[in-house]
């Protein structure tokens, strides 16, 4: 089977795409074979808004229902790959949106939401993100943690402190995951999760999906689609060939402004970061060139059965583990 036999013949899953929502967007989703992405729709929004950003999605959807569909269980993963779109997980970078009422998180998981990250960046009323000291996982964070098991909703602590992060993986029944992370072992960077944090949380049966983010991996702006691979396999050497999967956090279509936003708490206050040039690794600048990665994971030396899993197939199996269907 050539690369591009095996990449049509899989399932391709991105465990984070925070692109700006348009059609062009949703045709280079399937140019590049995704099967299905979890797309975020909340990262500094309360309840209102993230609601407001749903409908607004869902109308889009609606009008691209040829590209695309809904996903609430793993089954429309299957479906999405047999009807040859895109399945759609709707995913927030933030629990903010929950607000302090517990019972939305039930109205949010009816509304298609799958995956949730508990903090971004900074504190909320949950615990805390990597960018400040971090004061753990709060009551409250505990009683979201058991709400999101009852329902089948995966946290995700990508963004959130070692302290917290910890926290959650010890409270939570069921898996959790890094959905776009890079090991510090390769670069160190706030962000990047050291060969502790993948081995605690592989342990303890979570997941890890490694992101392509340039200012977080070794190479920069300088990256090419090798050196995203290199960090595939060094996280797949401490955490295993069965807890990994791809979380690229694509940002196509968005503007200076979008970032300005992103790296200023709540998307207003004080900066907590600068990115510096946004542009991703040669070989894999936009969506629809997915399918060179699966040739630069069999260039490496993966297997056939490795890069399956590796493209989809984990992600498929921590989401029935989270979701139960």
């Amino acid at each position: 089977m050539t690369p591009s036999e095996l990449h049509n013949d899989a399932i391709v899953i991105d465990g984070l795409i925070i692109a700006k929502w348009e059609r062009e967007l949703l045709e280079d989703m399937r140019k590049g074979g995704l099967t299905a992405a979890n797309c975020t729709v909340s990262v500094w929004e309360g309840f209102k808004a993230t609601v407001d950003n749903i409908v607004s999605t869902q109308k889009l959807m609606d009008e691209c229902s040829d590209l695309v569909r809904p996903v609430h269980t793993t089954e429309d993963i299957t479906r999405a790959k047999e009807e040859g779109k895109t399945g759609i997980i709707f995913g927030f970078q933030n629990a903010h949106a929950f607000e302090d009422q517990i019972g939305y998180v039930e109205i949010f998981k009816k509304l298609g939401v799958g995956i949730v990250q508990m903090c971004y960046n900074t504190q909320n009323l949950v615990g805390t993100g990597c960018y400040e000291r971090d004061g753990g996982l709060s009551g409250f964070g505990r009683e979201i943690v058991a709400e999101m098991n009852r329902v089948g909703m995966m946290c995700d602590l990508s963004h959130v402190g070692s302290k917290t992060s910890q926290e959650v993986i010890l409270e939570s029944k069921k898996p959790v995951c890094y959905s776009h992370c890079l090991p510090s072992g390769l670069k160190e960077h706030p962000r990047n999760k050291s060969d502790e944090e993948l081995k605690f949380i592989a342990d303890n049966g979570g997941f890890v999906g490694v992101t392509m983010f340039t200012p977080f991996l070794r190479a920069g702006v300088n990256a090419t689609v090798d050196d995203y691979v290199e960090a595939i396999e060094y996280v797949m050497n401490i955490v295993g060939e069965d807890a990994i999967g791809i979380g690229t956090d694509f940002t196509q279509g968005h503007d200076q402004q979008f970032f300005e936003w992103l790296t200023h708490d709540k998307g207003y206050a004080r900066r907590l970061t600068r990115f510096g040039e946004i542009i991703n690794p040669k070989g894999i600048r936009t969506v629809g060139e997915f399918p060179n990665l699966t040739e630069a994971l069999l260039r490496r030396g993966m297997s056939e059965k490795q890069v399956r899993k590796i493209m989809g197939e984990n992600w498929v199996r921590v989401l029935r583990d989270v979701w139960g269907a």
